[in-house]
């Protein structure tokens, strides 16, 4: 006898730490899933009602009581499709990152995720203990066997759940974005396909969650190994998934959804900063974010990042002039906020830098011009900003990205002020390429030619350009990501055809400003590893850089 089973999966964007909220979006979701089709299951995601990373928000003591009323309000709701849900969990007094499903209205099976990541952003052995049993559960009759994200990268938790009589595995997933982790999730998938011979459905969390962005892309993957439907990234949806069983035979049906298209290295990485912005702003109750527009390619890009992830009415931008800003920089920067409509002023700040310099004559009265007077313009920019921001409510945003935060070329106070940093994880190389990505889409250039052609200035110096004192950014990026995400070290680099003296001075200013990094705002990661959760260093160090 054959049957049809449905699947949907629930890629939703869930808030950290609202477990009441989050309960009541399964609830709604769930009702919504009966009203417009049948469906016999409804997949959500790792950890949805807490949220992830809820990091220490799990050593709270009403953590359990809030849980239990959370899922006792889902059972008495929802009736007549089974929920399959992530959440944190106590057996027999420990924690467990748990898989629940709740079937006519009771919780009827729990899952204990197996393998928990202990590496780069994640530390879930500082809260959980790994389950050790598997389960399978049936729903109209099909065998699936459940896993939770990390579980799908071994062998074990698959192949156990297939030998106790699992026909399809359903995965719960909390997994952040970079810029190479949905090829790495396909080649995982693939190999536990091809190892247990049943089909995967990967249901991934979809949202930003301060320096982390999910981005969705839930996938199906048939019997054979191969990736039939991806769902969107960077977007909320329901995708319903249908497989023919029959004869203990599971086969994935042809009426699925059609998958999204796979966008360019730049578009993804585009689209998962928009994201991850939109959701600090908005999660946070911010109104609205305001910007220093310096007419440079990083400020550029950082507006254009603002006004698609909030729309132009809830972006300010400032342009703060000094003696060495150039008339093509107030140009441009005017011209930008033109092009994307955005509330713009300028506000010279010659004045307030002479009264600083004033108040300081005495005690510089015998030291020579240097870097103090270039950082003191970043700062007299830092203040104003603040106090637009704590008159009109809007955050901040600051516009630095990875190369100069690697090296330290940024000012404590001044150009680092503010709470978030849409561009701290994009190295210099890709801020241009993101610039030119973004001129093509729909509404035409938002970013002005000579922006991205003119060479990089902090303008804080008569014709000061950033290659003064760095290498070019195309060595300077290939530098910085052995280094910093590769780990490798500076004779190993040197090795590798870069000369040795660029290699030492790069390596020493990244180990000298970690104390800057640690004090800058938090800014979503796209790369394999950034500045952050994912790169924990001393500031008081000695480590050699060649080791």
């Amino acid at each position: 006898m054959s049957h049809t089973l449905s699947i949907t999966i629930a890629q939703l964007n869930f808030h950290v730490g609202d477990i009441s909220g989050n309960a009541q979006k399964v609830i709604e979701t769930a009702h919504t899933v009966l009203a417009n089709e049948k469906s016999d299951l409804v997949v959500f995601p790792e950890l949805t009602l807490t949220g992830y990373p809820p990091e220490d928000l799990l050593l709270r003591p009403s953590l359990q009581k809030r849980i239990d009323q959370a899922l006792k309000e889902i059972c008495q709701a929802v009736q007549g499709v089974d929920v399959l849900l992530g959440c944190p969990y106590f057996i027999d007094g420990k924690l467990y990152n748990c898989a629940v499903l709740i079937h006519d209205g009771e919780l009827t099976s729990i899952y204990q995720k197996q393998h928990l990541p202990n590496y780069q952003v994640f530390d879930e052995v500082r809260y959980f203990t790994p389950g050790t049993q598997t389960q399978v559960v049936e729903v109209k009759g099909v065998p699936i066997g459940i896993s939770i994200c990390e579980d799908i990268w071994f062998e074990g938790p698959t192949r156990q759940a297939v030998a106790a009589g699992a026909k399809l595995m359903v995965n719960l997933n909390a997994s952040p974005f970079h810029t190479d982790k949905q090829a790495d999730r396909e080649a995982a998938l693939k190999s536990r396909v091809l190892e247990s011979g049943v089909p995967i459905v990967y249901a991934n969390l979809v949202g930003g969650q301060d320096e982390l962005v999910f981005d969705g892309s839930s996938m199906l993957i048939d019997e054979k190994g191969q990736v039939c439907f991806t769902a969107p990234a960077c977007e909320e949806g329901l995708f319903s998934l249908h497989f023919d069983y029959e004869g203990q035979r599971l086969r994935v049906g042809e009426d699925l959804p059609k998958s999204s298209a796979i966008k360019s290295l730049e578009g993804r990485v585009y689209d998962a900063l928009v994201l991850g912005l939109r959701d600090y702003v908005n999660k946070n109750g911010f109104p609205g974010v305001i910007l220093g527009l310096s007419g440079g390619i990083d400020s550029g890009l950082s507006l254009a990042i603002a006004v698609d992830a909030l729309g132009p009415e809830r972006v300010q931008a400032v342009m703060m002039p000094f003696r060495y800003t150039s008339s093509m920089s107030i140009e441009d920067a005017e011209d930008e906020a033109q092009r994307l409509g955005v509330n713009y002023r300028c506000l010279p700040i010659e004045n307030i830098y002479d009264s600083y310099m004033s108040v300081l004559a005495e005690p510089f009265a015998d030291k020579a011009v240097d870097k103090t007077e270039e950082n003191l313009q970043a700062r007299c920019r830092g203040t104003l900003l603040m106090a637009l921001s704590n008159k009109f409510g809007h955050m901040v945003l600051t516009t630095g990205n990875k190369s100069e935060m690697a090296v330290g070329y940024a000012t404590l106070y001044g150009d680092m002020v503010g709470g978030y940093n849409a561009l701290k994880d994009v190295p210099k190389i890709l801020v241009f390429k993101l610039s030119e990505y973004r001129n093509t889409l729909p509404g035409g250039p938002v970013i002005p030619q000579r922006v991205i052609d003119r060479p990089p200035s902090a303008e804080l110096a008569p014709d000061q350009v950033d290659e003064d004192s760095l290498p070019p950014y195309s060595i300077l990026d290939q530098i910085l990501e052995l280094y910093v995400e590769r780990d490798l070290s500076a004779d190993d680099i040197v090795a590798r055809g870069f000369n040795r003296d660029d290699v030492y001075h790069i390596i020493r200013l990244v180990d000298l400003n970690q104390y800057k990094r640690d004090q800058a705002p938090v800014g979503a990661r796209i790369t394999g590893r950034g500045f952050g959760k994912d790169r924990r260093y001393p500031i008081t160090c000695r480590w050699l850089a060649g080791e």
